[in-house]
């Protein structure tokens, strides 16, 4: 099981470079940024932790654009995987993406990870041309668009949310295939999705018993024809030994551990802490 950190980058504290670059010396396997365009003051969508229209944290409205974090993170780096916890793919054109996402993983040399997911806060889907009623076939239609902008040579898409004809778009990534992974609750209409469309899932801080969700995925996953098993990231966890050794053995991929709100020195410690406790040894070379 590989081991991850996620900045939720502000206008504020460490910089997505250093972080990175602290991460990637202590031998974690990815960096992870969220997203938000913005955050409409005036809201019915309730957020998942509070269950109101208040938020548990001021950074929501101050997030860095994650393209451009993980693009820093990506010149300052050589080994570490660049993903998003979560990316929210409908609130950009899909061909402009499509565009930003194959340069950084041609200039970064094959190491991004599209973390995404349908969005919460559906009054931000709203300012976006998106209705919430409609998001999953949004993120669907947006996901196929830019695969086939990704690896064909005259790419083009005919969606309810995304259309272009025949087109000329490069560079194509690096990588065959980026990886995409869909940080949504453990239902099995959102597990269905990551079988059809994804390679694999993001749990959210709320989903602490894996064990009855990871079966029902992997059951899906194999009802839908796919092969092998799914990634699995587990988010928010903590560094106990016991509950780390039975998330490997359930079939978890990758721990990701989120970065306290600090001043740069006392995040750099932290981390410098937390690859300890993991028994990480920084990579060689």
């Amino acid at each position: 099981m590989d081991y991850g950190i996620v900045l939720f980058t502000s206008d504020r504290g460490i910089t997505p470079a250093a972080a990175a670059r602290v991460a990637e010396a202590a031998g974690f396997a990815t960096f992870y940024v969220p997203e938000h365009t913005h955050i409409p003051v005036k809201r019915e969508s309730p957020h998942p932790r509070t269950g109101d229209a208040s938020l548990p944290d001021d950074r929501y409205s101050r997030t860095l654009d994650p393209w451009v974090a993980l693009a820093t993170a990506a010149a300052v780096t050589s080994r570490i995987r660049l993903s998003t916890a979560v990316a929210l793919p409908v609130e950009s054109d899909p061909i402009t993406l499509a565009k930003t996402i194959a340069s950084l993983d041609h200039l970064s040399g094959g190491r991004v990870t599209l973390g995404t997911g349908f969005g919460w806060n559906v009054d931000e889907l709203n300012d976006h041309g998106v209705p919430g009623t409609r998001r999953r076939t949004a993120l669907r239609e947006y996901l196929e668009a830019m695969s086939a902008l990704w690896t064909e040579e005259e790419a083009s898409y005919d969606g309810e949310f995304v259309s272009f004809g025949p087109s000329w778009a490069w560079p194509k990534p690096v990588q065959a295939h980026i990886p995409v992974l869909l940080g949504a609750g453990p239902t099995e209409k959102t597990f269905r999705w990551i079988a059809r469309h994804a390679d694999g899932w993001i749990t959210t801080p709320a989903d602490t018993d894996l064990d009855g969700h990871v079966a029902l995925l992997n059951e899906i996953w194999a009802a839908e024809g796919r092969t092998g098993a799914p990634r699995i990231c587990a988010l928010g966890e903590r560094p106990d030994p016991e509950r780390l050794a039975h998330l490997d053995a359930l079939g978890v991929t990758e721990t990701i551990f989120g970065l306290p709100d600090r001043a740069p020195e006392e995040v750099e410690a932290w981390v410098g802490r937390l690859a300890g406790k993991l028994g990480l040894a920084a990579p060689v070379g």
